[in-house]
């Protein structure tokens, strides 16, 4: 498979898969906080850590697929900067913060812990 096409169809797969989550979840966790977005970012770096250890550096067209497509187009970085300022621009500093601080240590405690259990 051309790895131009496996980006591609990771990405469409991945950013499918983000939508029906929160479809799902937006209703349980609510808006005010963005944790649909939080969760996916958290499951998202778990499983990249996993894969980048597992599948051998070879493999890339499948690293193509899965990590760049899948779990690229499955991440919202883009969407947690916007529903960060969203928060501070609301007034709602405090939240901005603990949702930055949150995203980033658990996305990459995600990451560390993917790597882990890949070993």
């Amino acid at each position: 498979m051309n790895t131009i096409l496996a980006v591609a169809l990771g990405g469409s797969l991945g950013a499918v898969a983000r939508y029906v989550f929160g479809l799902f979840f937006n209703p349980i966790f609510g808006v005010a906080f963005p944790y649909s977005t939080l969760v996916i970012n958290i499951i998202g770096s778990t499983f990249i850590g996993y894969v980048a250890a597992k599948l051998p550096f070879d493999a890339n067209n499948l690293r193509a697929l899965i990590i760049t497509g899948v779990l690229g187009g499955f991440t919202t970085f883009s969407a947690f900067s916007l529903e960060t300022l969203k928060l501070y621009s609301s007034g709602q500093k405090l939240e901005a913060a603990a949702y930055i601080f949150a995203s980033i240590v658990l996305c990459l405690v995600g990451v560390a812990l993917g790597d882990y259990l890949a070993k």
